[in-house]
């Protein structure tokens, strides 16, 4: 059988799931595309360490217009 066709049946079975499905797998098929184990564990310590941060107010949050707007003036000097 043709791989497009086989691509394209599979396409449109993955097109029926829930929208959380989609993205569970989407994230799983990514996951599979780092080879890397090492690299992951770091990004996911990362990520984990950024959260307690901001869980616990050592760091505050700030909207995406403020972090733009706060970008423009360091550059404006």
């Amino acid at each position: 059988m043709n791989t497009n066709m086989n691509l394209e049946a599979l396409e449109a079975e993955v097109l029926k799931l829930s929208p959380t499905d989609r993205t569970h797998l989407l994230e799983r098929l990514i996951g599979s595309l780092d080879a890397d184990a090492a690299i992951n564990a770091s990004w996911e310590q990362e990520a984990e360490r950024r959260q307690a941060d901001i869980e616990s107010g050592k760091v505050a949050l700030v909207s995406g217009e403020e972090a733009m707007a706060r970008l423009r003036k360091s550059l404006k000097r």
